[in-house]
């Protein structure tokens, strides 16, 4: 369906830009439709306003010029795609406040399956602990691609605690690792020394998950020193268990080429395309991803010239129109 424009009055409009005498008669004859169909379609398009009724005949219909009734069409629907993305993303800002408080006003309790971790120490330690407790498996996400000198310091002798135990180890990092050269020795070490990394284009949040019992998070995704929750419940973490495995799935191994799908896209440019589709700012993707602003305009301008798209609304457009955008965001 064009701009809300269904099969049926899409035939008819074309019918009578190709021949705009025609009436009802005329319709019905050409298109071999009951004249019953052909004067519902008829309303149908004057809802619309591509019709509207004559000044000299009012029970006549007349062509609304396509560069008039299809522009108000296109501007009608791109305020409602906007007006829907700006809902998707109060909606992602009311979770991640609703996050907050619940690490805000819910201090550790005995048995009530979470503990509210507050500073960088109170994290680490804690995080100390769960590494020595651990006996298994270790999962994780970390979304910097570019950790810091003192982060990959604090993480190398746990990891190697862990690996010295033959503990599984899976991480999953964001596709921009691959830029940052310590990062990435780091996670090149990782996997000589027995763990598994892969990456991926994008991740939602930093996410460690101990033995699959305990899961530990911070309660602002945009700033993992602020504070975090360490959550016991075994529904709560058999669900980042399954988000973990999904992503895992569809990553690529540390060092294999980026894979392509069936349309030629990578990993991040699918992903660029969905959070752009979303009505989030070059800004607000860029963090997403882990990438520059500069990076992620480059990718988009690719982008954009690969559908021959001249704005990015079109280029939303025609992206959903080849499938290139998911059904449901």
């Amino acid at each position: 369906m064009l701009l809300g424009i269904g099969s049926a009055e899409e035939t008819v409009y074309r019918t009578i830009l190709e021949n705009p005498s025609y009436g009802v008669t005329e319709l019905s004859l050409e298109l071999g439709w009951p004249v019953h169909r052909i004067r519902a379609t008829l309303d149908e398009l004057a809802k619309l306003s591509l019709l509207r009724p004559s000044w000299e005949e009012p029970d006549v219909l007349r062509l609304v010029r396509p560069e008039v009734g299809l522009a108000a069409l296109l501007a009608r629907e791109e305020a409602a795609l906007l007006a829907k993305q700006q809902e998707i993303e109060r909606s992602r800002t009311a979770v991640a406040q609703m996050i907050a408080a619940y690490g805000d006003h819910n201090p550790a309790r005995p048995g009530d399956g979470s503990e509210s971790l507050v500073g960088i120490d109170t994290i680490r330690n804690r995080i100390e602990e769960l590494v020595s407790e651990c006996r298994q498996e270790l999962l994780g996400f970390e979304p910097k691609s570019a950790q810091t000198a003192e982060n990959l310091a604090a993480s190398r002798p746990l990891d190697e605690s862990l690996l010295d135990r033959g503990v599984a180890i899976r991480i999953v990092y964001p596709d921009s690792v691959r830029n940052d050269q310590a990062t990435t020795g780091y996670a090149t070490w990782l996997t000589g020394n027995g763990g598994q990394v892969r990456t991926t284009p994008g991740l939602p949040l930093r996410m460690l998950i101990f033995d699959r019992r305990a899961a530990l998070l911070p309660t602002d995704p945009a700033d993992s020193s602020v504070g975090a929750v360490l959550l016991h419940g075994a529904g709560v973490v058999a669900a980042l268990i399954a988000l973990f495995e999904q992503t895992w799935g569809a990553a690529s191994p540390l060092g294999e080429e980026r894979r392509r799908d069936e349309k030629g896209l990578s990993g991040q440019e699918r992903e660029v395309l969905r959070l752009l589709s979303t009505g989030l700012t070059d800004e607000a993707v860029a963090r997403r991803l882990d990438v520059s602003v500069r990076t992620l305009r480059r990718v988009t301008a690719e982008l954009m010239e690969r559908l021959d798209a001249r704005s990015r609304f079109q280029a939303g457009y025609l992206a959903a129109a080849r499938g290139w955008l998911p059904s449901c965001l």
